[in-house]
């Protein structure tokens, strides 16, 4: 399969492949080209910038959450009808799981879809010295195709001729093109802001700066040409993206509007593909599960940004918490889960009642309060593991869970592994499951089948 592709890595996390990316999938876009997004590791942010400017999902492609062979399906599958497809690579190039391995990184992931690496370098104060580290990145593993260098932050033309001389002599790839020092372009945060403002389209500009920037300083033609050098790709040796049969699919609810908007494209396909039709709602509208919903699925996102909202809401916390203790099948990850608890404390102190299904308050913190990724193990059945059962994931959270009265050990659903250790985490009773772990179904479809198959029993027993 010929698939042109290339990779924007950076040398660290800040070196400016975010601002690199987007600039070159929109001047891309705009030389008429059809663009394909894809973003390495478990980040929902940069994919949703990606698929604003391209007008077609991104996607994530994670080699640790996810085996070689669904990395390969879920890229073979989106590319197909793109002219190129432009990956964005997570932290520094060899930055991921394990320091001692390229497992999960972005090195990894350029290898296993053989896809040409533009490294991206930060160049402020540097001539010479930049070509030791393109020649360092090179170095640690010749197996990574690093094809091309694109350098950020260069004070002025003479500064750019400098360093590009440099690196093509010492390091034998083209330095194809910068961005300067001082641009009238500011990308906002990764913050809680950006979904709203990319829905209300108020990005564009942005979008159009990015790729006039990028086309007047790089050369888009030679990258183009690198990527189309990328190798024809191998077909995965096993598919797991394959419609099911199924005579009578069950209808599933899915919470989606600004506050709840964190799911992977494959979450909500596998779905579909093994029997489920998807009834997406607004609860920041007030709007409801559908009364025909055979179960709920909500994901992350952002509810304490929008608490006070959601908690004025009553007729939607109502209906929801009826749903739910009549027996619906509902699983709910990270900002779901916080959303099910009774309040939601806001980091000035203020409680938000919320639904009020899981016996707990969320209470928000300063810093960070869990990152990383996480193997959950099943300790009992619940709606997406049978005991014993893995799946993988990620979290990440400026949140604490506290049960006040405690939690019965017989609600605690799986383990989840991670860097500092193992810990028992989630909530479930009956058809419901929560927790702050953001599984990917890819990692492991039985999950979904288990889904599927307790909404069709309460379909039918309702």
């Amino acid at each position: 399969m010929k698939r042109p592709r290339i990779v924007i890595a950076g040398t660290n996390s800040g070196a400016g492949k975010t601002t690199f990316t987007i600039g070159l999938m929109a001047a891309l876009q705009k030389t008429g080209r059809v663009v394909q997004g894809y973003k390495a590791g478990p980040d929902y942010i940069d994919p949703s910038y990606h698929t604003a400017v391209t007008g077609r999902p991104s996607r994530n492609l994670d080699s640790w959450m996810l085996s070689h062979d669904v990395v390969r399906e879920i890229f073979a599958r989106s590319s197909q009808d793109a002219d190129i497809s432009v990956i964005e690579g997570v932290m520094g190039l060899y930055d991921g799981k394990d320091p001692l391995s390229n497992t999960g990184s972005t090195a990894e992931l350029s290898v296993l879809l053989q896809a040409p690496v533009l490294l991206v370098v930060n160049v402020a104060s540097q001539a010479r010295s930049a070509a030791a580290t393109v020649l360092g990145f090179q170095k640690l593993d010749p197996h990574v195709p690093i094809a091309g260098v694109l350098v950020n932050r260069v004070g002025s033309v003479g500064h750019y001729q400098i360093v590009k001389a440099a690196i093509e002599k010492e390091c034998g790839v083209p330095v194809l093109g910068y961005l300067p020092k001082r641009m009238d372009i500011d990308i906002p945060e990764r913050h809680l802001g950006l979904i709203p403002s990319i829905e209300r389209g108020e990005l564009h500009p942005l979008f159009d700066a990015l790729a006039a920037a990028v086309a007047e300083t790089v050369d888009l033609v030679k990258l183009y040409e690198i990527a189309c050098q990328a190798p024809p790709m191998l077909a995965p040796s096993a598919r797991i993206f394959v419609q099911k049969p199924h005579p009578a699919p069950v209808r599933i609810a899915v919470a989606k509007d600004r506050a709840f908007n964190f799911y992977y494209p494959e979450n909500l396909e596998l779905l579909e593909l093994y029997g489920a039709q998807l009834l997406y709602f607004r609860p920041l509208e007030d709007e409801s599960i559908p009364e025909d919903a055979d179960g709920f699925y909500i994901g992350g996102g952002f509810p304490e940004e929008y608490a006070a909202q959601l908690s004025a809401n009553t007729t939607m916390l109502h209906a929801i918490r009826k749903r739910i203790g009549e027996g619906l099948p509902t699983f709910a990850e990270c900002g779901g889960y916080m959303f099910l608890t009774n309040a939601i404390v806001d980091r000035a102190g203020r409680e938000h009642p919320m639904v009020g299904v899981i016996p707990a308050v969320v209470k928000m913190q300063e810093r960070l309060a869990a990152l990383g990724y996480r193997e959950v193990r099943g300790m009992r059945n619940s709606l997406l593991l049978a005991e014993g059962e893995r799946i993988r994931g990620h979290e990440f959270h400026y949140s604490t869970i506290e049960f006040p009265g405690g939690i019965d050990n017989a609600c605690l659903p799986y383990e989840v592994s991670g860097l500092r250790g193992s810990k028992q985490e989630g909530y479930s009773k009956g058809n419901l499951l929560a927790g702050y772990t953001h599984m990917h179904f890819a990692s492991n479809p039985g999950a979904v089948a288990r889904f599927i198959q307790v909404c069709e029993t309460y379909r039918t027993t309702r």
